[in-house]
């Protein structure tokens, strides 16, 4: 190695170091403010609380409110309140990952599980059963993914923080009288970030007005009970107008030429629609089993048509959102037919339609492989993932927008196929060493260790962690050691 060389190393070394030093502060700097912030929102909080728990709506569950007080706010609910997809996302994105394959096959599944209970809800309530089973669907994908966040904490703090809190106050007393009944065990009162909790979500004060005990445990359990969760849900769309006997409505197909507004509030009879020339969209005539009907166009005159009946309304009295209310039915029809093809007869007007629930895993995966850092594989598009898209759409030089479709699925998929190839050669070795050696136990630990390993290293290295200065600290000391030793 040239001298010259060999004394360019410690000024090197000492670059490194101080640039990892001014890294460190400002990671420590932002750090601070964050805590900074967190510890002024969680004294607002108990100045909050303090002034809510002596208002009139909370003296009847002062003792509970007391027993089960929050003292630290949860930042997520915040975030979360200014991003709802059922509004934020076009109708084709959403649909896509709450109506697809998997979920119809789950479906029908529950539909043959709880036949006998599903009977005789649809008996007591007059609600179809698969009308039910839509939004025990959509809600929670058939009471698997029931949400983890504290509804007592998110509810405190969203009558704190951000907008309506007048509207989540109300949800929090309505959360504590829950609680003062008994109904539900404060470790079983998880949910959303809004505070809807169960096997099909219900607000704390839709469950003190609707919530029903059809298991007669003399407990309104929406949470382990699936009987009082689907009885409830049905109960709801009751006194929501739902009408016994009659479907939600049904996908048309438009008469070229003619201009149609988007509008299902303003219903017409059968005999109407057909005057303009709206047919199935297999041009057969329209079925007079509802007497008047709205249309519905949720992407406008070139997307899907849908004439809608009261069914539909009640669908959407469940969550406020059309797209929502589409899903429903469209689930629902879809396990009732038992048709695994959830595509619509009118394509979407879109050259980039959504991805199913497979798809989203693959793009998660595919950042994964391509070193985005996902780690996470669960078929749920939130801010992380759309974080890697873009950083990704950065690295090979196209739109930055985040989006989720096709296209970044396709690319994604390209882009990673050898790597995928590799992992799978991998996984097959690994599967014959761990049969080999029939000791799933010590392979697994092993694996968990290096997974470990290999991440505390990506850390530290992602970070620029005081360890990673200490250890530069120690290269620039053995380095002048030497060039001592060799000057000497």
């Amino acid at each position: 190695m040239p001298s010259s060389t060999l004394f360019t190393i410690p000024y090197l070394l000492i670059s490194i170091c101080l640039l990892s030093v001014a890294n460190t502060t400002h990671a420590v700097n932002t750090d601070s403010l964050n805590t900074d912030k967190l510890e002024s929102d969680n004294q607002k909080l108990a100045i909050c609380l303090n002034n809510l728990v002596q208002t009139a709506p909370f003296s009847s569950v002062k003792e509970t409110f007391i027993q089960y007080r929050p003292f630290l706010v949860d930042p997520s609910v915040l975030e979360s309140l200014n991003y709802q997809p059922e509004f934020a996302k076009e109708p084709w994105d959403y649909l896509a990952s709450l109506v697809d394959e998997e979920r119809v096959i789950d479906g029908i599944a529950a539909s043959e599980d709880y036949a006998d209970v599903l009977a005789k809800i649809e008996t007591h309530y007059g609600v179809n059963r698969y009308d039910v089973l839509g939004v025990w669907g959509v809600e929670s994908d058939f009471g698997t993914k029931l949400g983890k966040k504290d509804v007592v904490n998110s509810l405190a703090t969203l009558s704190c923080f951000g907008r309506r809190q007048s509207y989540f106050r109300t949800e929090y007393v309505s959360a504590l009288k829950i609680l003062k009944q008994g109904d539900i065990v404060k470790s079983d009162f998880k949910g959303s970030w809004a505070g809807a909790f169960g096997q099909t979500q219900f607000m704390p004060s839709t469950f003190l007005q609707l919530a029903q005990d059809f298991d007669g445990d003399n407990r309104k359990d929406l949470v382990n009970s699936q009987a009082d969760a689907l009885a409830s849900t049905a109960n709801f769309l009751k006194n929501s107008g739902y009408q016994s006997d009659k479907p939600w409505g049904y996908e048309v197909r438009l008469p070229s030429g003619t201009n149609f507004s988007n509008n299902r509030k303003n219903k017409k009879s059968i005999s109407y629609w057909q005057s303009l020339g709206i047919t199935l969209p297999d041009n057969k005539p329209l079925p007079n089993t509802l007497s008047s009907v709205g249309l519905f166009l949720p992407s406008g005159r070139q997307g899907p048509a849908f004439l809608v009946g009261r069914n539909f309304d009640a669908f959407y009295a469940y969550n406020a959102s059309e797209n929502y209310a589409l899903a429903i039915a469209h689930l629902s029809q879809r396990i009732k037919q038992q048709d695994t093809n959830v595509n619509f007869a009118t394509p979407w007007p879109t050259d980039d339609p959504g991805l199913n629930r497979k798809e989203s895993r693959e793009v998660q995966e595919s950042l994964n492989f391509l070193d985005y850092s996902m780690d996470e594989v669960d078929g749920i598009i939130g801010d992380r993932t759309r974080k890697a898209i873009q950083k990704y759409q950065a690295d090979i030089g196209i739109e930055i927008d985040g989006k989720a479709g096709q296209k970044i699925h396709r690319r994604l998929m390209a882009s990673s196929a050898e790597l995928r190839e590799v992992y799978k050669v991998e996984t097959k070795i690994d599967n014959n060493i761990e049969s080999m050696n029939n000791n799933s136990l010590k392979s697994e630990n092993k694996e968990v260790s290096k997974t470990k390993f290999t991440h505390t290293l990506y850390d530290l290295i992602r970070d620029k962690t005081l360890l990673s200065i200490i250890i530069a600290l120690f290269i620039l000391f053995s380095v002048a050691v030497v060039i001592l030793i060799k000057r000497k």
